[in-house]
């Protein structure tokens, strides 16, 4: 089972895969190198005909990452496949956390390289703040996120309407490119998710106690192994780390990082500079590496390899050790936990919040080496995202079910929990709902042709209206007024009438009436409506924004002098 617990783990986590009918989905979009992890199950084994959009570092990294976790499976090639305990009888007395996982009767092996290459043949690659058309109906565009390279929240927007998906947000400084919060402002509706998961941490107090807990270690002679994965927050801990020994005066010790793409993901790193901080791209012009781990890789105090066996002609202890994977169950990882986890000197520390260090480590009990839990989460905390919601004000919230109530660990800490004033909607997982949008204006092109034959008239300062006759054309959702074709005018021929528009001046109406003979007038003028009242005639007037009511008898002259005096006040068309 330890080779398929990784996987089942990490299918738990893709509520994607519990989706209806995914084969009628249109369009995909991935927010960062992890969450495109599930895209093979999704394309290669539901019937998804429709496309996939993400940024190129996503593309790129992510298709790393596949390769990866696909390789460390490899290596542990299994003859049979074990389907009986998908029973319901056998299901219910399985142990946590299988018995209480999501449909996992629907589980599978994972894919292999050549679905991967056929997935990535799908995906078209969307550069920060660049427009997509959907079918003609809506546009998409991703911005930057600033949690990793090429992380990205996506706006879906029509003319009128738009919908913002914020997912795997960022608010610090690390090496990614600053969260652009402009984009996200003024939305009908926000879907946020994917918070942090360790909201009792702060991401730069465990870097802190990460290095700390490291240099002791090495201190007392002990080695360092950290589980991680190949990009994200472990190039941040090669700058910090490395900085932190040099301080110590350990400049000697060397870094060993192992994985099967650890070569392609430290050189990638170089590569995407338009999607670096602001500092990282300045090195780029001068021009330097904008990681401090291209230094260290020729100086020889990084060393970088693709499995466990190439180390062994140039391995020296202590040392730190930088391999996958976190979950423990599959990788290199596996092998130095087996080589060091017998001498209380040795240290392993996790550093990512995704997987529960303890559950992690049950099957390697007893274990003596020291552990230490320095959980690194740079998705955005409570508080990041209640005054990021304060600052984007959308008119409506969509969020997790968990996010309104504080963790179960921590019931008295009401802060941990996303601010009610939006007066959020709340879902769960499975859950389909309807957002709170609805289109109520579509845009119209106006054939140049059918605009030089139009005569607007200004209503007022900035605004002109004019009749138009015309065919409306619509096409992949477009909506275009075409001038009419002769056959059209003979066969409706169309007659001119006239409109009227305009508000009534109430003073200057009563003025007309009198010039019609109609002196008793009473007039009454409030902020909302003014009422005008002929005694004499028992007529009453009611003037309000947008509509007139006239209550009168059956004299017809008086009424014929009361329209012309309203035609008079008003304009027409």
């Amino acid at each position: 089972m330890s080779a398929l617990h990784y996987p089942v783990h990490w299918l738990q986590r893709r509520d994607l895969l519990y989706r209806p009918n995914i084969a009628d989905w249109q369009v995909g979009i991935a927010i960062s190198n992890t969450s495109i992890l599930c895209l093979p199950f999704i394309t290669q084994y539901t019937g998804f005909r429709g496309e996939i959009s993400c940024t190129d570092p996503t593309l790129q990294i992510g298709k790393l990452y596949m390769r990866e976790l696909v390789t460390y499976i490899e290596r542990v090639p299994r003859t049979k496949s074990c389907s009986r305990w998908k029973k319901a009888d056998i299901l219910k007395n399985l142990p946590l956390p299988l018995r209480e996982a999501v449909n996992p009767t629907s589980w599978r092996k994972c894919y292999t390289l050549q679905d991967i290459d056929a997935c990535m043949s799908r995906v078209q690659v969307m550069g920060f703040n660049e427009k997509k058309s959907v079918f003609g109906s809506l546009t998409v565009t991703c911005c930057s996120s600033g949690y990793s390279l090429g992380s990205c929240n996506w706006i879906i927007h029509s003319e009128y309407e738009k919908i913002c998906y914020i997912s795997a947000t960022s608010t610090l400084t690390t090496h990614p490119k600053p969260i652009d919060q402009a984009p996200l402002r003024n939305s009908n509706v926000v879907i946020l998710s994917s918070l942090t998961q360790t909201p009792l941490t702060n991401p730069d107090s465990m870097i802190g106690e990460f290095c700390v807990n490291a240099a002791v270690t090495i201190k007392n002679g002990g080695n360092v192994l950290v589980p991680c994965y190949p990009s994200g927050v472990t190039y941040d801990l090669f700058e910090c780390l490395s900085g932190h020994l040099d301080s110590c005066g350990l400049s000697t010790v060397p870094l060993y990082f192992i994985s099967p793409i650890s070569d392609s993901t430290l050189a990638y790193s170089n590569i995407f500079a338009e999607w670096l901080s602001t500092s990282k791209q300045s090195k780029v012009y001068l021009p330097e590496p904008p990681f401090p781990h291209a230094e260290l890789l020729s100086l020889g105090r990084l060393k970088q390899f693709t499995n466990i066996h190439d180390v062994q002609n140039d391995f020296k202890c202590p040392c730190v050790v930088f391999t996958g994977h976190p979950s423990l169950r599959i990788g290199d990882v596996i092998h130095f936990i087996e080589l060091w986890g017998k001498s209380s000197a040795n240290t392993i520390i996790f550093t990512e919040p995704d997987f529960p260090y303890l559950d992690a480590l049950g099957p390697f009990q007893p274990l003596q080496m020291r552990v230490c839990y320095c959980p690194i989460d740079t998705s955005l905390s409570f508080s990041q995202a209640n005054k990021l919601l304060k600052d984007i004000r959308p008119q409506h919230l969509v969020v997790p079910e968990s996010y309104l109530t504080p963790p179960t660990s921590v019931t008295q800490r009401p802060d941990l929990v996303i601010n009610a004033d939006l007066s959020p909607m709340s879902y769960k997982q499975g859950d389909v709902i309807t957002l709170p949008v609805k289109r109520k204006f579509e845009c119209i092109e106006i054939d140049p042709k059918l605009a030089a034959t139009l005569e607007p008239i200004e209503v007022k300062p900035g605004s002109a209206i004019t009749m138009v006759n015309a065919t409306l054309v619509v096409r992949d959702n477009k909506y275009v007024l075409q001038p009419l074709n002769p056959e059209d005018k003979l066969a409706k021929p169309f007659k001119p009438r006239t409109y009227i528009y305009g508000t009534i001046n109430c003073k200057t109406f009563v003025d007309l009436l009198a010039k019609q003979g109609i002196s008793d007038v009473k007039l009454e003028e409030t902020e909302e409506k003014a009422i005008i009242e002929l005694p004499n005639d028992d007529i009453l007037i009611q003037v309000e924004n947008g509509s007139t009511h006239i209550m009168c008898g059956g004299d017809e002259s008086v009424r014929v002098k009361i329209r012309d005096a309203l035609l008079q006040c008003l304009q027409k068309l």
